[in-house]
């Protein structure tokens, strides 16, 4: 097989990826023009049509899609080779593809991976962010940070911190509002609310010992957003009560610029994980971020969350979480 035909089939699958050609073009440093000539001429060769073209879709035919997962083995064991000679060299660089939420994406993972890439200088970064939930198999993802149990699929886990999602509001909106006092109360209330591509994430189950209580926020009268962070900024802003994560707000509520809601109430813990590939060599550069990220979320988890890490129930609470799951 000739270098040509493998910068081919990276052509191909980075344009089935993104749907579209000229963005896998641009992504490989190639023109438009020079990545449908290549297209074509793989087409050629394979006597086969990869895609179905339309002005606005470029679409995977079934030749197509049989000949992807194909590609997608072939071209990962190059990279896995390449990352295990890295490895007998213990050299830390090249690029790392990170996928995170939005909210922690910007305000916390970004200035992390400065800092990172400040003691590795030969490393870059591709961050993708995104509160939609993902087929992470299928994407050149090296490791995702995400808040929750891990899928059940091949992917491995590692707990890197606790987590718990909370009800906050500024204190502008409940100055004018009122703050309830018991989840009834947040009935007559005004909501923002994360939209992903699977709904709404608008359903609380609260718990308080022994007692359970069910509400769903309203989305027709909602501000709503498919991006955390703006959710984030809309809540400050004074627009209604939202649902985030301890770790997104928390330096807020320190602040005073958001105050949590029903505190005394959980809605829901999901710890912070680490995905990876399970099947897939860890190159030494992933290997290092991901014991960087570790040492940095026990350190955070102390100096931003403190207290604010568990339900006031639990606060007491020593905590031993697994290094693997």
């Amino acid at each position: 097989m000739t270098m040509d035909r493998l910068g081919d089939m990276r052509l191909f699958v980075e344009a089935a990826a993104a749907g579209s050609l000229s963005a896998a073009g641009r992504k490989l440093g190639l023109s438009p023009a020079a990545a449908s000539a290549r297209l074509m001429k793989l087409e050629k060769a394979l006597h086969t049509r990869l895609f179905e073209r339309t002005t606005r879709q470029l679409r995977v035919t079934d030749e197509g899609r049989l000949y992807l997962q194909h590609c997608r083995i072939a071209l990962q064991a190059i990279d896995d080779a390449e990352a295990a000679l890295q490895a007998g060299q213990n050299v830390v660089r090249g690029k790392v593809r990170v996928s995170a939420t939005s909210d922690f994406g910007r305000h916390m993972l970004s200035g992390w991976l400065d800092e990172f890439g400040a003691r590795h200088p030969e490393v870059s970064f591709a961050l993708t962010l995104s509160d939609s939930v993902s087929n992470f198999m299928l994407e050149e993802i090296d490791l995702a940070i995400r808040f929750g149990a891990p899928p059940d699929s091949g992917l491995a886990a590692r707990v890197l911190a606790p987590n718990r999602r909370v009800l906050c509001a500024s204190p502008e909106y409940l100055a004018r509002k009122g703050t309830p006092k018991t989840p009834a109360d947040l009935l007559g209330h005004d909501f923002v609310v994360v939209v992903t591509s699977s709904g709404p994430l608008s359903e609380l189950n609260f718990v308080r010992g022994e007692e359970r209580y069910a509400f769903s926020m309203p989305v027709a009268d909602s501000w709503e957003a498919n991006d955390g962070a703006l959710v984030h900024a809309w809540a400050r802003a004074g627009h209604g009560i939202a649902h985030k994560s301890i770790w997104d707000i928390a330096a807020d509520v320190r602040a005073g610029t958001l105050q949590m809601v029903l505190p005394d109430w959980c809605t829901h813990e999901a710890a912070v994980h680490a995905l990876f590939h399970a099947n897939r060599y860890m190159a030494p550069r992933v290997r290092a971020l991901l014991d960087f990220l570790v040492e940095r979320f026990e350190k955070t988890t102390a100096e931003l969350l403190g207290d604010l890490a568990y339900p006031p129930d639990r606060r007491r609470e020593r905590q031993e979480w697994p290094s693997e799951l």
